[in-house]
C-alpha cells in the first residue's frame, strides 16, 4: 500500500468513498455527522489543491481510503471546552478519513502514516461516532473535551502525543 497526495484525478472515488462514509455512519447509529452532502466535491477539490488530501493505494493502484492531513492549527480547536489539550506543542490534524470498504483496517492505518511524522496528532468527531472514537482511543488518542466545528456544531476532541 502506498499513500500518497490526492491528485484531481482521484476525485470521483474520494467522493465514493465520502458517500460510502455517510451510509455506514448513518446505519451505525451516527446519521447526524456529515449531512447535506459534506464532505462536497468543493472541500475535497480545496484540499487536492492544498495538498492535503491524501488517498492510499492498494498494489493494484485500487484507491482505499482518503483523508486530510494538515500540519499547524486548526482554527476550530483554539477554543476546547470541558477539557484541555495534552500540550501545546506543534501538531497535524486529521480530518475526512474515509474508506472505500475494500480492504479493513484502513482507519489504523492513516493514523499511522499521520503518526510517522513525529508531530502530535489531533482529531475530531461526533459524539454519536463510536466506530471512530474506538479506533482513536485503540490508537492512543486522548479524548480531551469537546470543540465546535465552523459551523458551530459540537465535536469530541482527542489528541495524541508524539513519543
Amino acid at each position: 500500500m502506498v499513500i500518497r497526495h490526492a491528485e484531481m484525478a482521484d476525485l470521483p472515488a474520494m467522493m465514493d468513498m465520502f458517500a460510502r462514509a455517510r451510509a455506514f455512519m448513518a446505519s451505525s447509529g451516527n446519521p447526524n455527522q456529515w449531512v447535506d452532502g459534506y464532505p462536497s466535491a468543493e472541500v475535497a477539490m480545496r484540499d487536492i489543491e492544498a495538498r492535503n488530501a491524501y488517498v492510499c493505494a492498494g498494489a493494484d493502484g485500487s484507491l482505499l481510503a482518503t483523508f486530510c492531513f494538515i500540519v499547524g492549527d486548526d482554527p476550530t480547536y483554539a477554543v476546547i471546552e470541558q477539557g484541555r489539550w495534552l500540550n501545546s506543542r506543534p501538531y497535524a490534524t486529521i480530518h475526512r478519513l474515509a474508506s472505500s470498504g475494500i480492504e479493513a483496517g484502513m482507519a489504523l492505518e492513516c493514523l499511522r502514516w499521520a503518526a510517522s511524522h513525529g508531530l502530535d496528532l489531533r482529531a475530531d468527531t461526533h459524539a454519536d461516532n463510536h466506530i471512530m472514537q474506538h479506533i482513536l482511543l485503540k490508537f492512543g488518542f486522548i479524548s480531551c473535551g469537546i470543540i465546535y466545528t465552523h459551523n458551530g456544531t459540537p465535536r469530541l476532541a482527542f489528541h495524541y502525543v508524539a513519543d
